[in-house]
């Protein structure tokens, strides 16, 4: 068989395993993977340096499907490569339990390298992975070796264009030059409704020159073209390169080739029969891999692999030479974190009124000693958030040595990009900004927890105590919508004690993200009981202090109103209401303690008020059946914080109040 005919072959066999897949589970997308099948035929077996005996291999190639609807086209690709996917996962595409399902998700699948679907978020997770690894590489690369020296590609859609994160993410991606990072445009001018024309006119390639990338146009059918460009892109070294690939979605379907109606629906029953004739595929049987093709795949892997035990070699060599260098490296890759971080962190901590964000800052220059893989950076707010570390410089074009981010007023792409870095596996990135504009970063965070990636996001100005800014600044409902996600942990001290051990749980969680939530004003002093034990905070919430040892009421707090609970708690008890005072910077942290710590600290047959500056409804989940949540229910206004805090109803006056009335119904 001549190499043009293997070539074609290759081709239609990850066009019909997609095809057949999609219609045996009566869903998907045909229309990419079958649209895409040369450009990934071509990018696989001559230019990706992945090894399926060791899919973590830390110096593979990284392949993004950010177009993860085409999760197809991916599949065929890793069962193909010899990744542990069978023709049995094929054939389960979307079903129960399966390995494939509908959309790519990172940890589910062997060889998938990120969660892809919503659009745009897998452009800039490439970014963050480019740009952790220009990092990674000032950081290990010696003269004699070359530690990391990989490409990331991601493959995008007219979606993923058309969505403004990924414009946020390329505008950085170029501003950065970071030259390892290839994107392919699958563009094949057709989206759901239709033509692309119907909303999406602008020239692509002057969009992305302007933003400092190198751009390159091709037929994306024609092998000699692609590689050619994949080769000119993997070749320079100034800028991240866009390679616009024109193709046809469904190529080689009769009825749908260059038809919207081949993006989201099988191609069904009749259609792929004359597909499958037209491409000279046999009608029988399905989901079909000729030996000439599986001999193939396995023969370009057999490349990579001999790359890979050359490196794991040289890896071994450079550890044994240079003891500081292993240590590095070591601490990095496993992102050591020491086991008495929380001791560490509890010596010498400031006892001045401050607000958390300055707490927190100082703290975090501690952990940013003891944790060599934390680094990152803030949308433009640094010293607002105070969230620079002090002893460190900031990245650059021409300098990746440092652990300071400048995400500039990117909140979109900063939370993806650090998703990203996260994803790619030698570092724990933080990224903050005000609270409120935690809504730009919800798909980040979302796809954070659902991957379960250990990134800190990092948020201030928790309250209606941002005051003069107004509504537009002062967040309400954030907090218990960020709850609202699951495996998120959201972190929110009351005083130095507890930021460090927020920081703690955030560092503890490899599982899933975490939000700290901090204030931009002083808080006040909080008195704890004298046998009050400091790990106990380390379980998301406890005792701070009662005034006697049979209460009549539970007041729960977070943050800021923790101190404004202790008053409260002092004003009632010259009522004769002698009550509990618990903090809770975690929730979720407390929500796994056993049953019988959860009921000691909030105990069922005790009355329960939970006081907090957000939308009060979700505390209901974590009290007991009789309990009030004061919150805010409403947007706030511009004026003074204090002023706003106690027209908006925290007064201890209009606290009390309202307890007293609670109490009175019972």
């Amino acid at each position: 068989m001549s190499q043009n005919a293997l070539d074609q072959l290759c081709v239609n066999t990850i066009k019909m395993l997609a095809a057949d897949a999609i219609e045996k589970a009566n869903s998907g997308h045909p229309g990419l993977p079958m649209g895409c099948a040369d450009i990934a035929y071509v990018l696989w077996t001559k230019f990706l340096r992945v090894n399926p005996k060791d899919p973590h291999w830390i110096n593979r190639d990284r392949f993004v499907l950010s177009a993860g609807h085409g999760s197809m086209l991916l599949y065929a690709l890793l069962h193909l490569s010899g990744f542990d996917l069978s023709i049995e996962d094929l054939k389960k595409f979307r079903q129960w339990g399966s390995l494939t399902p509908g959309h790519p998700e990172f940890g589910h699948t062997q060889g998938v390298e990120c969660t892809t679907g919503p659009l745009g978020q897998g452009t800039a997770n490439a970014v963050g992975m480019a740009l952790a690894a220009k990092m990674s590489e000032d950081r290990f690369n010696t003269k004699d070796f070359s530690a990391i020296d990989h490409k990331v590609f991601a493959l995008i859609s007219d979606g993923d264009l058309m969505e403004g994160i990924s414009n946020e993410a390329a505008s950085l991606a170029g501003h950065l030059k970071l030259s390892n990072l290839v994107y392919i445009y699958d563009s094949n001018q057709i989206s759901i409704d239709g033509s692309t024309s119907l909303a999406f006119t602008e020239d692509i390639e002057l969009r992305f020159k302007a933003q400092n990338w190198w751009v390159q146009k091709i037929d994306g059918h024609d092998h000699n073209e692609i590689e050619q460009a994949i080769q000119a892109a993997c070749d320079q070294s100034d800028k991240p390169c866009l390679i616009i690939a024109r193709t046809h979605i469904g190529h080689g379907s009769p009825g749908k080739q260059d038809s919207s109606s081949a993006h989201g629906a099988p191609l069904g029953k009749e259609e792929l029969q004359k597909t499958k004739e037209n491409l000279h595929w046999p009608l029988d049987p399905d989901f079909e891999v000729p030996t000439q093709v599986r001999e193939h795949f396995a023969q370009c892997m057999s490349k990579s692999d001999k790359n890979h035990q050359n490196w794991k070699q040289q890896i071994q060599k450079q550890k044994d030479q240079d003891a500081s260098w292993k240590d590095s490296w070591e601490a990095h890759w496993e992102k050591r974190v020491p086991s008495d971080l929380y001791e560490t962190l509890c010596q010498d901590l400031p006892n001045m009124p401050d607000a958390s964000r300055s707490f927190s800052s100082k703290i975090q220059q501690k952990v940013a000693q003891l944790v060599p893989a934390l680094v990152g950076g803030s949308a433009d707010l640094a010293s607002s958030c105070k969230t620079w570390i002090k002893d460190s410089a900031h990245i650059e074009s021409d300098s990746f040595e440092g652990r300071n981010l400048h995400f500039g007023i990117r909140e979109h792409a900063m939370g993806a990009i650090l998703n990203g870095m996260s994803l790619y596996g030698s570092f724990i990135p933080y990224g903050s900004t005000f609270l409120v504009f935690s809504d730009y970063m919800r798909p980040a965070i979302r796809l954070a927890a659902l991957s379960k990636l250990q990134s800190l996001f990092i948020f201030t100005h928790d309250s209606l105590h941002v005051g003069e800014d107004g509504p537009t600044h002062q967040p309400v409902e954030h907090i218990p919508s960020l709850r609202l996600i699951p495996n998120v942990q959201v972190l929110r001290p009351a005083d130095a004690l507890e930021s460090a051990a927020c920081w703690t749980m955030a560092l503890d969680q490899q599982q899933g993200p975490s939000c700290m939530i901090l204030s931009r004003q002083n808080l006040s002093h909080i008195d704890r009981s004298n046998d009050f034990q400091p790990a106990s905070i380390l379980k998301g919430a406890y005792v701070v202090k009662e005034t006697s040892s049979e209460p009549a009421l539970c007041l729960i707090a977070t943050g800021s109103e923790v101190a404004l609970a202790q008053e409260l708690s002092k004003s009632l008890e010259k009522k004769n209401i002698d009550s509990r005072v618990v903090s809770a910077p975690c929730l979720e942290v407390f929500s796994k303690q056993d049953q019988n710590y959860k009921d000691q600290v909030l105990p069922k047959s005790l009355p329960c008020v939970a006081l907090e500056l957000s939308q009060p409804d979700l505390w209901y989940k974590y009290l007991g059946p009789q309990s009030l949540a004061i919150g805010i229910e409403e947007f706030g206004a511009s004026a003074p914080g204090q002023e706003l805090v106690e027209r908006y109803g925290f007064s201890i006056q209009a606290l009390e109040t309202k307890v007293l009335h609670f109490l009175e119904t019972l």
